[in-house]
């Protein structure tokens, strides 16, 4: 299945028909096998599915932030309205302003010999760069007060090694957020994060979207994650589309072997046991 459900006018992202293929060392990799989805305003639209099932592919193309060269586009991938692929200096232009990019991995996306604050003042001002820097530090320091960084005054000095994972995907939230998007692309946010944390982001991640409108295409292999935060949900495997529909739809009556193969993966809690032994286990069975 490789059509979005929902209706096109307005999205801020229609991608139709793309395929991606990379140039290796084999010869050429057909990644991304004609898909077709929208994000609009306000909504979170996800892409799921094991490593190497094309997902980041996908969003890193729409983004043409492949390796030139090395990656032929193909179809259409228009971010509020300009086609990417035709051109791709309309993805320049987007970029850091239309769209905005949270990464994965929060240890290694920063700077490891810069401030925080520093980093978080260049994306500001690429975003505005008559402001001062005065003014940079006050607009930075609420941003990270509306990711929940704590102290975010005297912690704008502070260096990426000095925070936890879980604190430095917030600033890297925020640095999405100093272009004032109307299109987050969150590669996997959660991945490197326990549980606990994870949740946390995600609760972020949704909060900012009610207050700002903003749209979410999410990147995950995460059925537990997608149900969370989405709207609608494509679910891809060997670079296409095998099922397509909205979250609720999806978790509770998927439609192809592969989905229920993602929904098994998803932790449950067993029943619980005040005595840390189960009455069925041969441990149970013997007292």
């Amino acid at each position: 299945m490789t059509s979005d459900t929902s209706p096109s006018s307005g999205a801020l992202l229609e991608v139709e028909d793309l395929q991606i293929e990379l140039v290796t060392h084999r010869g050429v990799v057909r990644a991304v096998d004609g898909v077709s989805f929208t994000v609009g305003r306000g909504e979170t639209v996800t892409l799921i599915g094991e490593s190497g099932s094309g997902k980041s592919t996908t969003a890193m193309g729409v983004l043409r932030l492949l390796p030139e060269g090395l990656a032929v586009l193909s179809g259409t991938a228009r971010i509020d309205g300009e086609d990417v692929v035709a051109d791709p200096g309309a993805a320049r232009r987007a970029r850091g302003r239309t769209v905005s990019l949270i990464p994965q991995d929060p240890m290694t996306a920063l700077s490891p010999v810069h401030t925080v604050g520093r980093q978080l003042g260049e994306a500001l001002r690429l975003r505005h760069p008559g402001l001062s820097r005065a003014e940079a530090r006050e607009r930075g320091t609420h941003l990270l007060d509306q990711v929940r960084i704590s102290r975010p005054e005297t912690r704008w000095k502070a260096y990426p090694h000095q925070f936890s994972g879980g604190m430095l995907q917030r600033i890297l939230i925020a640095v999405a957020l100093a272009a004032e998007p109307q299109l987050l692309v969150a590669d996997e946010p959660t991945s490197a994060l326990d549980a606990t944390v994870q949740a946390s982001v995600l609760d972020l991640l949704m909060d900012l979207q009610e207050r700002t409108g903003v749209g979410m295409l999410m990147i995950t292999h995460d059925l537990g994650v997608a149900r969370l935060v989405s709207d609608r949900i494509h679910v891809m495997k060997e670079g296409r589309f095998v099922e397509s529909g909205p979250a609720r739809q999806i978790v509770e009556r998927p439609a192809h072997p592969y989905t229920g193969k993602l929904l098994a993966a998803v932790p449950s809690l067993g029943p619980w046991d005040e005595d840390g032994i189960d009455d069925h286990s041969p441990q149970g069975a013997a007292r």
